[in-house]
């Protein structure tokens, strides 16, 4: 196959690492396996502009995308539009996609599933039309970003910590806000803390990633209007990989859900994928089953 690969010289791990030489070793490990490849190493800037040319261009099989988690859900958005396949390098902090995909969370042990690995066909979902292969999430976890991004940070540690910082002080502050859904034709209307819709259903990991990303589902999670101590709870119970079992989480499996959010200022936000964006007071979420081809070590949900 050929293959184009695009590495973010910012987005985590590749912050410290020769990225010459990692280009020169992505290169070999791949012609080694017989494939064509040809890699940038770009900035954070450059790099959706260069895997939407690529994709554009076109003459290749495959687009290899490297970075933190906002990388590559870029990366899965422009590939499933484009019909390409997507080979994922996790270089993030959480690395999240490449979890749900069992890859190995080391680079270079990743480019090696990569180039020996296999097609597979796997879900996407999308808020409005824009892809995610992750989470959409309102409420408590945006509120945990919207903190962080305040906080000055450097490194993947720094960044861990400002998120513990920031998780502190939603648990101090948390949000309440209304929520209408429309789901299984039924329209139900609450005052909730988070709201979360995930490509394919949480498992029992405490990072909240699925067992299986081609199951066809969005899973939907509300949580009640919760005090500190019912946050503090609530986070307990998803580090301890029980998120379902919590009082206050009440959870659906679906293809599709409708979000109203009647009272959302213009200043709300919400999560796609890890970034901060504004808050639509209506959002249709979708799944599309088996509509990404990835690259994958082994089939997924194995």
């Amino acid at each position: 196959m050929k293959f184009k690969a695009f590495f973010n010289r910012d987005g985590g791990t590749f912050r410290t690492t020769d990225m010459e030489a990692f280009a020169r070793r992505t290169a070999d490990i791949f012609e080694a396996a017989g494939h064509e490849i040809s890699v940038a190493v770009v900035s954070g800037e450059e790099i959706a502009p260069a895997l939407r040319q690529a994709a554009e261009t076109g003459g290749i099989d495959g687009i290899v995308a490297g970075g933190g988690d906002g990388t590559i859900s870029t990366a899965a958005g422009i590939a499933w539009k484009s019909g390409l396949v997507l080979g994922v390098v996790p270089a993030g902090t959480m690395n999240l996609f490449a979890r749900s995909l069992k890859l190995p969370l080391d680079p270079e042990a990743a480019l090696h599933a990569l180039a020996k690995g296999q097609v597979a066909a796997v879900d996407i979902a999308s808020a409005n039309g824009r892809p995610f292969v992750h989470q959409f999430s309102a409420g408590l976890h945006a509120r945990m970003v919207r903190y962080r991004e305040r906080m000055d940070y450097a490194s993947r540690l720094g960044k861990i910590r400002a998120t513990a910082r920031a998780a502190y002080g939603v648990i101090r502050n948390p949000p309440a806000f209304d929520v209408e859904f429309t789901i299984g034709g039924e329209h139900h209307r609450r005052r909730v803390s988070a709201v979360s819709v995930s490509n394919n259903v949480f498992g029992g990991n405490p990072f909240l990633v699925p067992d299986d990303v081609s199951g066809g589902r969005l899973g939907f999670y509300v949580a009640d209007a919760l005090r500190p101590p019912g946050v503090a709870q609530l986070a307990l119970d998803i580090l301890r990989g029980r998120l379902k079992e919590n009082e206050a989480v009440a959870h659906w499996d679906t293809p599709e859900v409708e979000l109203h959010f009647p009272r959302a200022a213009r200043s709300s936000r919400c999560v796609i994928d890890g970034e901060l964006v504004p808050m639509p007071h209506e959002v249709l979420l979708k799944i599309h089953a088996g509509e990404l081809r990835v690259l994958t070590g082994s089939p997924p949900g194995a």
